[in-house]
């Protein structure tokens, strides 16, 4: 390869390794919404399971499954919302300090709800008064009722105003769990606007593009996309089975220790307000007993009863996301059993695949069998067999189509795409052409960079083969020196196809050469032929024999008629004379020193015929 190939070859190495090594950095970005909900706020009340169940109930596409997803997120809505009630109790529970900021908030709506009261009173009184009137006193008490609800009005905005302030300023687990649950109770309603026509869409769009739907199909194609996409909702549904696990185990958890807290507290708050306890308390004692103890006994009572509340409120969660596991258990199951038909289905694709190719290798072995004996000449036999074994690879062919694809449905859209095939086809036909020609000549019988052809009458050595073109260094012919003209020629590969080509390289490159000797009038020429004959046998003998063997691994496929290498001789009367033609096996680039040889080893042999002619007069 050159140096730039080498450097591109790296370059695209080395982004492929970036790629791979920022895909493994950034595994863990995979649901970044669960990370800045445990990071961020980790006191606020956890609304996953709901979005969980949102999230898979978009993937259901048949009756069944539609029917998992709406118990699911009935489900998970319900322990989200006995989640916030939790969330709230043990709030509410923490003392929070105001800050200066809050504490002014409270003046101010105290000072709000104490002026909203009497002009609450003063638009009761008026109305009563002005029912009770008639004439210009009506209308004056109507004017003083205007005037009061507009006042009515203002200070209810001014009380609105303060308490959004306050639960905006507030930093406290309650009121941002207020907040929260606002949000979600925003959310659920609009939800439930556009839950009708969001079902009615995504059922039309899963019928149309979901593959699980064709998990019954009878082409490889579509059992294997079909099972890919139920193989990745199962992994889907087991990641929801696994997070509902693990939130009934940590609210186990925790309803264990709120549990043991309250079986803890429990005797020390009956022994504190028992009567009998007090009963026996002496005057003095009772005495001392203020009015902060009594408080905090209420307090005690008051943390006891949110402590089972929160303990009810999690034994139905626990029951709620164990519904949920068994929903999606149910909802997996049910995927499992589509999985396995597609699964035979595509069992069934294989044998049949391998049954296709079973019967196309035994019939061409049959054509083969039926056409063995062909003789050389019977030409439209040896037609009728190439026929007949690509006509059986055709038909395997469609079928494996068939089988991997499926049977053709649609035929006006297929009439369609034929009709553009072909308009295609017209208009590109010389690319077409070329682009197949390209593919014929990258087979065994092509050629090859460095071959000596002729294409078009243009003989020359092949310097590049492309898909489309192939560029020859133009020679002369192959008959003289064949130096290079200096000249490139492009041909378009279309001559492969749609007309011929001569390749003069085989394995070594063999071709028959041929010289002239030409023997004056008046001399015998016999005499001379045989010396020639000799001298051009034992020069080319070697060749000969290697061109010999390689014509006949060449033709090893069917009998033929064993090609010779011997040297030919062939006598051609003239004005001037006799001419010797003499015909030989040698090698491309060795034609010329070749032939320049045996000429001067021919001259020498005449010159010597005619001394010894000489020597004999």
């Amino acid at each position: 390869m050159k140096p730039r190939q080498w450097m591109t070859t790296l370059g695209l190495l080395a982004l492929v390794v970036f790629a791979a090594i920022g895909l493994v950095m950034t595994r863990s970005w995979r649901q970044p919404e669960q990370e800045v909900t445990r990071g961020r706020l980790p006191r606020l009340v956890d609304e996953q399971p709901l979005i969980t169940a949102r999230s898979i109930a978009a993937l259901a596409i048949d009756r069944n499954e539609l029917r998992f997803a709406q118990q699911a997120v009935k489900l998970a809505d319900t322990e989200v919302d006995l989640a916030f009630a939790e969330g709230m109790r043990e709030a509410a529970q923490v003392p929070v300090s105001p800050t200066p900021e809050i504490r002014g908030l409270m003046a101010r709506k105290g000072a709000a709800e104490a002026a909203l009261k009497p002009d609450q009173a003063l638009v009761e009184q008026l109305k009563k008064q002005t029912e009770a009137s008639s004439g210009t006193r009506h209308d004056e008490l109507q004017k003083q009722l205007n005037v009061a609800l507009v006042q009515v009005e203002l200070d209810q905005d001014e009380l609105d105003d303060v308490n959004s302030r306050l639960l905006r300023s507030s930093t406290d687990d309650l009121s941002r769990i207020q907040r929260q649950f606002n949000r979600h109770e925003t959310d659920e309603h609009a939800l439930e606007a556009a839950a009708a026509q969001a079902n009615v869409n995504n059922q039309a769009n899963n019928q149309a593009n979901n593959p699980e739907l064709n998990y019954l199909s009878h082409n490889l194609w579509t059992q294997v996309t079909a099972w890919r996409s139920l193989r990745d909702k199962r992994a889907i549904l087991q990641l929801a089975i696994q997070q509902a696990n693990e939130n009934v185990a940590k609210l186990s958890q925790k309803h264990n220790e709120i549990e043991k807290r309250v079986q803890s507290e429990k005797p020390v708050n009956e022994q504190n307000i028992s009567p009998t306890s007090a009963l026996t308390k002496s005057k003095s004692q009772k005495a001392v007993i203020s009015a902060s103890v009594e408080s905090a006994a209420i307090s005690s009572l008051q943390h006891l009863s949110v402590e089972q509340k929160n303990l009810a409120d999690l034994n139905k969660r626990i029951q709620e996301h164990q519904e949920i596991a068994n929903v999606y258990t149910s909802w997996t199951d049910h995927v499992d059993s589509k999985e396995r038909a597609t699964f035979r289905g595509m069992i069934e694709s294989g044998l049949l695949i391998v049954l296709i190719f079973l019967a196309v290798y035994l019939a061409e072995q049959l054509v083969r069998h039926f056409f063995a004996d062909l003789k050389e000449d019977h030409t439209r036999m040896r037609t009728l067999r190439t026929v007949s074994r690509y006509s059986v690879m055709a038909f395997g062919a469609m079928m494996l189509l068939f089988v991997v694809f499926g049977l053709p449905s649609q035929v006006p859209a297929l009439v369609g795409l034929a009709g553009l095939g072909a308009g295609l086809t017209v208009a590109l036909k010389d690319f077409f052409t070329a682009f197949f020609g390209g593919l014929v000549l990258m087979g065994s019988n092509g050629i090859r960079v460095g071959d000596w052809v002729e294409i078009n009458g243009v003989v020359g050595e092949v310097v590049e083969i492309n898909p489309l073109r192939t560029i020859l260094l133009e020679t002369g012919n192959w008959a003289d020196t064949s130096h290079p003209t200096g000249r490139k020629v492009a041909f378009m590969n279309n001559f492969a196809t749609v007309g011929h080509y001569f390749n003069y390289s085989s394995k070594g490159q063999w071709l028959w050469d041929e010289l002239e000797v030409l023997v004056p009038q008046g001399q015998d020429p016999y005499p001379l032929i045989g010396g020639i004959q000799k001298l051009v046998t034992d020069e080319t003998t070697t060749n000969a024999k290697a061109a010999e063997e390689e014509w006949k691994l060449a033709k090893r496929s069917r009998p033929t008629q064993i090609v010779s290498g011997t040297p030919a001789i062939d006598l051609r009367p003239t004005v001037m004379g006799v001419a010797i033609h003499v015909r030989y096996i040698t090698q491309v680039h060795e034609r010329y020193t070749t032939r320049s040889r045996l000429y001067q080893m021919i001259i020498e042999l005449m010159m010597q015929k005619k001394s010894d002619s000489k020597s004999n007069v």
